[in-house]
């Protein structure tokens, strides 16, 4: 189980009601996701993994921002040998860095798995459109369907309509999880079966840490409490009285670099949850010890704005006295330091973590005043895009 290095005053009253809001939420459905989960849904996902296992060398992934991240995340840190490569396109509009990941493909069985909800998001709309010719040069029309795997929306969209149009194999992005909760919903759990991720290990790390948020409110309102106060409730508290007291910067620290891209997923949970109407924390990362090499002397030195949350892996002796020597050396530089300990590395300690963040995220925005689940500002880039496009 996670462990934190810190123990903030809880009200439990008042987290009890904010945790009751975020379930009840129309945008609340990932906070039962791994508790709903049902063992068809799970089956089925596993069975399409296997199948793209068999016919493909390369899958090339399709996905920006929440829908290619957390999977990104786990496969990146955890790099299981299945026999295949993903490769990542459409979460950029460099046309250099689409040819370049293409190349991968040369001479190899591929796949497509293209997640978005909408399906007209430019840049993976772009990619997507690109990658669906390769895919008919080699396998001709009717082939290419075969290869195509959608994750989008129930009902309606641009890809939803190519996809019940064109007979793809199709899986759901539940309507009340948004993107950047959703990496245990299919648009994480199929990417990951495919990369060799025991997908049914993650969702039980996730599970308990479930149960242990909803335990913290065992009890009756006049008797003592039965059970400890969980870690994704201290770590959200503990964060609003941070930012309560002029804090505005959190640096995400890992030890481990195959651990880049989780905080590069924690940085779009926290950001587009939490920045809004002229507040939040803004989420930064640093890798250690290689950016002590580059980052150091500000961490140590620089302004005193900003709060270090290192996110300590299991790892060797030498490693884990650099974790214990940043964390005094930057405790004696006053900065405040939270550590989060977390118990395996594995696709159960992966579950966990992933929902001991998405819950402390939302909590945290809620302590705050702000609505964890909307982002307003995402579109303000999209539109005046669009309009320098059509002119």
């Amino acid at each position: 189980m996670i462990q934190v290095n810190f123990t903030p005053r809880v009200e439990l009253d008042k987290i009890e009601k904010i945790v009751e809001e975020i379930k009840s939420d129309s945008m609340g459905g990932w906070a039962d996701l791994p508790l709903k989960l049902s063992t068809l849904k799970l089956q089925k996902i596993q069975e399409v993994a296997e199948k793209i296992r068999k016919e493909s060398d390369v899958v090339v992934m399709v996905g920006i921002g929440g829908s290619y991240l957390g999977h990104r995340a786990v496969i990146e840190a955890l790099k299981p040998h299945a026999g295949i490569e993903m490769v990542y396109i459409g979460n950029s509009l460099s046309r250099r860095d689409l040819e370049f990941n293409l190349r991968k493909i040369q001479n190899r069985d591929f796949s497509v798995i293209v997640i978005s909800k909408s399906g007209t998001t430019l840049e993976p709309a772009r990619a997507f459109e690109t990658v669906k010719q390769k895919l008919a040069e080699r396998y001709g029309v009717v082939g290419a369907i075969k290869r195509i795997y959608a994750i989008t929306d129930a009902r309606k969209g641009v890809l939803h309509d190519e996809a019940v149009r064109d007979n793809y194999t199709r899986f759901v992005v539940p309507d009340n999880v948004g993107g950047r909760y959703s990496v245990l919903s299919p648009v994480g759990l199929l990417p990951m079966a495919v990369a060799g991720i025991k997908v049914e290990e993650l969702l039980r790390g996730a599970a308990e840490m479930a149960e242990n948020v909803d335990e913290t409110f065992l009890g009756s309102e006049n008797a003592e409490r039965k059970h400890e106060v969980s870690s994704a409730i201290k770590y959200a508290v503990m964060r609003n009285l941070l930012q309560n007291k002029g804090y505005d910067t959190e640096v995400f620290a890992t030890f481990e670099p195959a651990t880049a891209y989780f905080n590069e997923w924690i940085k779009q949970l926290f950001g587009e949850s939490e920045g809004k109407n002229l507040q939040g924390v803004f989420p930064a990362s640093a890798v250690y010890s290689t950016d002590l090499h580059s980052l150091g002397q500000f961490m140590q030195d620089g302004r005193r704005n900003l709060w270090e949350t290192i996110i300590n892996y299991p790892t060797d002796e030498t490693n884990a006295k650099v974790v214990e020597a940043v964390q005094k050396a930057h405790i004696k530089g006053r900065i405040p330091v939270l550590k989060i300990d977390v118990s395996t590395y594995d696709e159960r300690g992966f579950g966990e973590l992933i929902y001991f963040f998405e819950m402390a995220c939302a909590i945290s925005a809620k302590l705050a005043g702000v609505n964890p689940f909307d982002q307003p500002g995402v579109e303000a880039y999209k539109e005046e895009l669009k309009n320098l496009l059509q002119k």
